[in-house]
């Protein structure tokens, strides 16, 4: 069982050195602030400074940049995943015209079937197609979900296009400051 000393070294290091925490934030929250008015004029109104100071605060720990890098990795991993797929299906659909070619000597039967099969292909692209929008749908909101539970300031669970570009400009500057020297808490 530990011992009440125990107890303070499980406290993170910003609660050690209270200046380094603040030169942190006091960085994050500086960088956030010209980030966000490089962006168009309709994105900056929507990104409030209490929203950028709740950021850089969620920032502190480097826990939100592991959680954005590991949701970024297996984004992906799904859409190489979903575009091999569609590649498979194309690769299929040459194939089934190939083979249709080889039984047919027909010139006017090779006509008639491969107008019908490329026609039957479209559909059946197009219908993949809307799967593949679907599935990267349901990625954003698995996404969106992660997000809000751990805490990350401005992301919520969302259909609205400017909602979620407002979302895809807060990921970007995460991501930007994930790859900036950072001053670390000592």
């Amino acid at each position: 069982m530990p011992s009440d000393d125990d107890s303070s070294s499980n406290s993170l290091p910003s609660s050690s050195n209270p200046l380094a925490r603040q030169r942190k934030l006091y960085f994050l929250n500086q960088e956030l602030q010209i980030m966000a008015r490089e962006l168009p004029l309709k994105y900056q109104q929507r990104i409030p400074n209490e929203l950028l100071c709740a950021l850089a605060e969620s920032l502190l720990d480097n826990t939100v940049f592991s959680i954005v890098n590991t949701l970024m990795d297996i984004q992906h991993v799904t859409e190489k995943h979903l575009f091999h797929e569609r590649l498979q299906l194309i690769y299929n659909q040459s194939l089934e015209i190939q083979e249709m070619m080889i039984t047919h000597h027909d010139e006017a039967v090779r006509f008639a079937n491969t107008n019908t099969l490329q026609l039957k292909h479209k559909r059946a692209l197009k219908e993949f197609d809307k799967n593949i929008i679907k599935q990267l749908d349901e990625k954003v909101h698995d996404q969106q979900k992660f997000l809000e539970k751990a805490g990350v300031p401005g992301f919520e669970i969302t259909d609205n296009p400017t909602k979620i570009q407002v979302q895809i400009r807060l990921l970007d500057f995460i991501l930007r400051l994930s790859r900036m020297k950072i001053p670390e808490l000592n």
